[in-house]
Order: structure tokens, then sequence, then C-alpha cells
């Protein structure tokens, strides 16, 4: 029996826990499952599975034996995609987590057009209000905000990000444009609940010093663009990337203020695990992810 085959069996046996199911999604016939299976236990000289009349479960032996063969065909796969890397046409399913509100404006569409020039590839997208963690098997790669705090995983640059400060024109009409993070105590500030953190307290740096501003707000939601609705409403100051931004300032909706402070980084990076790393679908996708974001003729992704 083909050694990759005897693996893919296996691990369908193993996943269905049931001889016949395993006979459907191989299309074949129970008697012949009986027999792949007592083909197997006899060359290893081992039990791995208890039978009984309506299903099956592992031993001792079956699981490490599952365990093993899982690991050999992945490294396969990666071995094979190294090799055909450059050569290969991106296909098969491609699974992507992103914030809620970004995905929703910027991935989504980037995702369309990539579909239409890599018709062999599907799409799975899947909206978030916090970033997926890794190694997670329903997710391929990640789109968050600042690098991924865990060294197991890769985070490749997309593009450049920062936060800023914003209110609307009318807000500001009635309170004085703040010129220094210590005139935020004189503000209303809209803030964002993440993690089941509320984050009140606002950093910002200048001439390599920083400042931790605790602000006070009489508004706090964990949907960034509920808190940027409040903002345009006229309520308060929020902070936000530049790229949640981009559409209401370039509408007038928006004002930035303290333009002369640095916040903390919001670079927008691609996260996925190693195994990923030689993926032609991944690999494109990413290519023309970072393209999309950096072409500066795109209007509606830049507003400087």
């Amino acid at each position: 029996m083909d050694p990759t085959s005897e693996y893919d069996f296996f691990i369908s046996l193993a996943r269905n826990g049931a001889l016949s199911a395993t006979a459907r999604e191989l299309n074949l016939t129970p008697s012949a499952v009986t027999k792949r299976l007592t083909n197997l236990e006899s060359r290893l000289g081992v039990r791995l599975v208890n039978r009984t009349t309506r299903k099956v479960s592992l031993t001792n032996e079956g699981e490490v034996y599952l365990e093993y063969i899982k690991n050999i065909k992945e490294q396969i796969e990666e071995m094979e995609a190294v090799i055909t890397k450059r050569r290969s046409t991106p296909r098969g399913l491609l699974r992507v987590n992103a914030p809620l509100g970004f995905g929703r404006t910027y991935i989504a569409p980037i995702l369309s057009e990539f579909l239409s020039e890599n018709p062999a590839v599907e799409i799975q997208l899947m909206l978030t209000d916090r970033p997926m963690t890794l190694p997670d098997d329903s997710i391929d790669v990640c789109i968050r905000f600042g690098q991924a705090p865990d060294s197991r995983v890769i985070a490749r640059k997309i593009a450049p990000n920062r936060r800023l400060v914003c209110a609307a024109p009318s807000y500001l009409k009635r309170y004085p444009k703040p010129n220094s993070p210590a005139d935020l105590a004189e503000h209303n500030c809209i803030i964002i609940k993440q993690n089941q953190q509320v984050a009140s307290a606002w950093r910002f740096y200048k001439n390599g010093k920083e400042e931790v501003i605790k602000v006070k707000a009489n508004m706090v939601t964990n949907d960034g663009e509920i808190a940027l609705r409040w903002a345009i409403d006229g309520h308060g100051l929020v902070m936000r990337a530049e790229w949640d931004l981009a559409k209401y300032i370039r509408q007038g909706k928006l004002e930035i203020v303290l333009e002369d402070y640095e916040t903390p980084e919001a670079d927008i990076y691609a996260v996925y695990m190693e195994r990923q790393n030689q993926s032609a679908k991944l690999t494109r996708f990413l290519d023309y992810l970072q393209d999309s974001f950096l072409n500066s003729e795109n209007k509606e992704r830049s507003f400087w």
C-alpha cells in the first residue's frame, strides 16, 4: 500500500470513528475497509483500534500512530510546497481573519479583487472583534495591527499605520483644540474596551519622551466603528488607526489633533505559522495585499 494512502485511510478512520462512515468517505466497500485495517494492524503487529458493531476507538498504539502520520503528512505537504512554490498556480482554500471594521472596509474588497485574478483560490474571510491566536486550524493568516507577541509565528509588515487623535469640527467649535496631551484633561474622550480592558490610558511620544494620560470619558464601547460614529456626532475625541479614520478625515467629518505627537505602533501585519510560509496561495495573496496598500494612487486608501 502507498504509505500516504495508508495515512489518509487511518486519518479518515480516526476522524469518522466508524468503518461504515470511512467506507462512504473513501468510496470503498465496508469489507474493503475492514481488510485494509486488518492488513495495517498485521503489518505493524499491534492493535490500532477497538472495534464494536457500530464504532471504533483508538487504542494507545493507535493514538501514537495517528500523531506520527499526521506530522509526516504535514512535512510531506511542506516539502511539496517548497518544491512547487514558484511554478504552481495559487489554488485551494485560503482562510483569512481580520478585525471587523477594517476587514469590511479594506480586506474584503482586496480579497474580491484577488479572487478575480486567481480564480483557482477559494476564499474564507472571518471577521472578529479581536485577533485570533495562532496556531488555529481554522485560519491560515491573521491581519492585525501591531506585531504579534508570539515568536512562534511569522509577522510580515503589510503597510505603515499610525494611531491618530481626532474630533468632529462641531466638537472643536465648542471646545478649544488641545495643543498637548495634558490638555486632554479638559476634554471628553471616547474610549474603546478591548479584551475586557478599558483603554483609558493614552500614550504619546515626543523627542524620545513618553507621556501617559489617563483620559476621562462618558462613552465607552468595544466596537471601533461605534466609537468613530460617536466622535463624528461631536461627543468627544477618539484615538484610532489612520486607516480606520481615512475616509472620515477626507470627507471633513473628523479633524486630527496633536499631530506633533507620536502614539503606539499600529502598523498592519499579516501573521501566520511557519508551515504556511511556502504556500503559493498565501505568498501570492500577501504580495497582492501589500501592493494594494502601498499603491499611493488609490485615493480610497490614502488621505495624505
